[in-house]
């Protein structure tokens, strides 16, 4: 239905029958489509998430030791009355079950993994909480020299890192991305988008083809991975109703309260 209802007359006022010559097969070609974006972009998105880990973790070893420190409380800006982000890194670890991650968890006191270096901890943690320790890691430190090592934009890269965890999310979840806008956009430098422009057209702040303009940045940057924009507009962009669902994201009318 969430697809059905952007073939709809009036469903904000009852009426639900669809406008002329709209198809089952036309709606379930747009389902099709938005499958297998979120295919292609699920796959961008793994390599993504293993760039990041990876580049955490060199970061951390490097500038803050491979030990004991990244798990401190005192090492994260949280928000007060909030889960501190040591604590859910901590709880990601304790669920792993890889040997790599259990044969350095046997110490004991208030410590217990003090001697789990950082390369084996980010293994353990979800890519929502690799998220936290980049955006609150040192005051915001931490972010700015993650994004250095990647080679990007220092400014709102850890906004642009929990757009690809939100986006990631929604693919996993096997959720609409066709008209849907993206609750946490990041800040797409200017130039980056710019470019993406030049090849996809023009898209808001909030489409998912802005969060893949960053998407395709980052990996393209950190670890010369071919970007995946030009893959869907290959793909996509002739399709006229479906690619307006992607640049500019619209909310469904549906029926009034």
């Amino acid at each position: 239905m969430g697809y059905a209802r952007y073939f709809q007359k009036t469903p904000h006022v009852g009426d639900d029958d669809f406008v002329p010559g709209v198809t089952f097969d036309r709606i379930r070609a747009i389902y099709d489509a938005d499958e297998e974006l979120r295919d292609a972009l699920s796959r961008r998105l793994g390599q993504a998430e293993t760039l990041l880990r990876s580049h955490t973790a060199y970061v951390i070893a490097h500038a803050y030791g491979p030990y004991g420190r990244y798990l401190h409380r005192d090492f994260y800006t949280d928000m007060p009355n909030a889960e501190p982000t040591a604590d859910a890194l901590l709880r990601d670890v304790r669920r792993s079950k890889e040997r790599h991650i259990l044969r350095f968890t046997a110490g004991s006191g208030l410590q217990p993994f003090a001697q789990l270096p950082v390369w084996s901890a980010v293994e353990a943690w979800s890519f929502g909480s690799l998220s936290k320790c980049i955006e609150r890691g040192d005051g915001g430190t931490l972010a700015n020299h993650v994004a250095d090592s990647l080679g990007v934009a220092r400014a709102g890269f850890a906004y642009r890192v929990r757009a690809l965890v939100y986006l990631r999310n929604r693919c996993a979840h096997h959720s609409r991305l066709w008209h849907h806008s993206v609750v946490d956009a990041g800040p797409t430098p200017n130039n980056v988008r710019g470019r993406a422009k030049k090849l996809a057209g023009q898209f808001q702040p909030r489409s998912v083809l802005d969060v893949v303009a960053s998407l395709d940045d980052i990996v393209v940057r950190g670890a010369r991975a071919e970007p995946v924009l030009p893959e869907l507009v290959a793909r996509h962009k002739e399709d006229q109703e479906l690619w307006e669902g992607l640049c500019a994201p619209l909310s469904p009318r549906d029926h009034d309260a």
